[in-house]
């Protein structure tokens, strides 16, 4: 070999001490179980040592894959969808996979294939918060049961059919978490802005606050609709506080966006934030801490549903089990919520 020329795995080989197959092994991550922990190691020595590269449009076409994965999402004007991308991103570049991020163009409904033929151009598709049947384009999963595209679902509902996995996070948990904190500063007069998205996620927050609520002693729990933008949060805040009746004291608010036009519509009633009304959000995005107060919110640890997401899609792809992930939240509290006014 010159210094000009490429090394080969037969280079490999040769500097190792070994044979293009056990190399073929070890790069190709299948060496477990047939070769020694040892050689594999003086394997990947000598290709770092070497600046082996292997030919990953041959190895594609030879076992028939492209190593790419496809991550649809209902957005990209939450930065929470950017960090399950990170995620994902970071497991794939591990494995040798890359991962073309793509928003639906009907949010959270029927998500046309990109591609043309999905099938022909992707391994698999990892889902954030979407429906699977909003799917089917992609995936190739039919109703009539016709296996498609391996699926992952994120932030979805679990068990549907055509999943091969879920990840989730214990978002009914991040709820009684927000709930729980409220009651204990003494608010009962609570009202929900409640997302106006016909998504799991969304309907698993309007559930958890409602059971959560009714377990209070003297609990005046409200709601109010809203789409997922500040002005809608403004909107939905101003008509709860200036609804006939005594006044909520906290608003209990289905993400960081509809927070932040709670606390806009507080001021404009000439109210203080959390003197007068605490207002809570979800998701812990980073206008979280741009507006002031800043919010008390629920993390999501966004980064690891992507991870876990790209990990379990590659596990079906080497067809070993899956178990389905519920991740936990955290409830982080700042300066947005305080003890209910008399």
């Amino acid at each position: 070999m010159t210094g000009t020329d490429r090394p080969t795995s037969r280079d490999v080989a040769r500097a190792a001490g070994v044979s293009q197959a056990t190399v073929s092994l070890v790069l190709g991550d299948k060496w477990r179980g047939r070769v020694s922990e040892r050689t594999a190691g003086a394997v990947r020595s000598a290709a770092a040592e070497l600046g082996y590269r292997p030919n990953l449009a041959a190895r594609n076409l030879r076992l028939g894959r492209t190593r790419t994965a496809l991550l649809v999402v209902p957005a990209l004007t939450n930065d929470y969808f950017a960090r399950v991308y990170t995620g994902a991103a970071r497991i794939a570049a591990e494995n040798g996979f890359g991962v073309v991020l793509y928003p639906s163009p009907e949010g959270v409904g029927p998500a046309p294939d990109p591609f043309g033929s999905a099938r022909a151009a992707l391994d698999g598709v990892i889902a954030s918060s979407m429906a699977v049947e909003a799917l089917d384009a992609i995936s190739g999963e039919s109703a009539a049961g016709t296996a498609g595209l391996p699926l992952v679902m994120l932030d979805s509902e679990p068990g549907v059919t055509g999943a091969a996995a879920t990840v989730n996070l214990d978002i009914a948990d991040g709820m009684r978490q927000v709930v729980g904190h409220l009651a204990a500063l003494g608010h009962r007069r609570v009202t929900h802005i409640a997302a106006a998205v016909d998504s799991w996620t969304f309907r698993v927050r309007r559930d958890a606050f409602d059971a959560a609520v009714s377990g209070l002693q003297d609990a005046a729990p409200g709601h109010e609709s809203a789409g997922l933008s500040v002005d809608e949060g403004l909107r939905a805040a101003r008509l709860a506080l200036t609804a006939p009746g005594p006044r909520p004291t906290a608003l209990v608010c289905d993400d960081d966006l509809l927070a932040a036009g709670a606390c806009k519509a507080v001021r404009r009633l000439g109210l203080r934030v959390p003197e007068d009304v605490s207002v809570t959000g979800f998701d812990d995005l980073a206008l979280a801490t741009a507006v002031e107060p800043e919010l008390t919110t629920v993390r999501l640890p966004a980064d690891e549903v992507g991870a876990r997401g790209m990990s379990a899609l590659l596990a079906t792809l080497n067809a070993q089990p899956v178990e389905a992930t519920d991740l936990p939240v955290e409830l982080i509290i700042r300066g947005s919520t305080a003890p209910a006014t008399a």
